[in-house]
């Protein structure tokens, strides 16, 4: 088996939302507006080392997650 100790990986995380499609609604306004937010910030990207994990042979062959 061949050991690697160095890795290249591509990971994205999420790109949030688009926010909420809604509308201002009050008694006397007859066309409120937009009422939506702008959405959120998408996710996070965290990295776990793994204690019992020798070798990084496993990544090479697929590095986009």
């Amino acid at each position: 088996m061949k050991f690697l100790d160095q890795a290249k990986v591509f990971i994205k995380s999420g790109g949030g939302g688009a926010g909420c499609v809604s509308f201002r609604r009050e008694k006397y306004v007859e066309y409120g507006g937009p009422n939506g937010g702008d959405g959120g910030r998408g996710g996070d990207v965290w990295a776990e080392a793994v204690e019992g994990l020798n070798t990084l042979i496993d990544y090479r062959y697929q590095q986009h997650y």
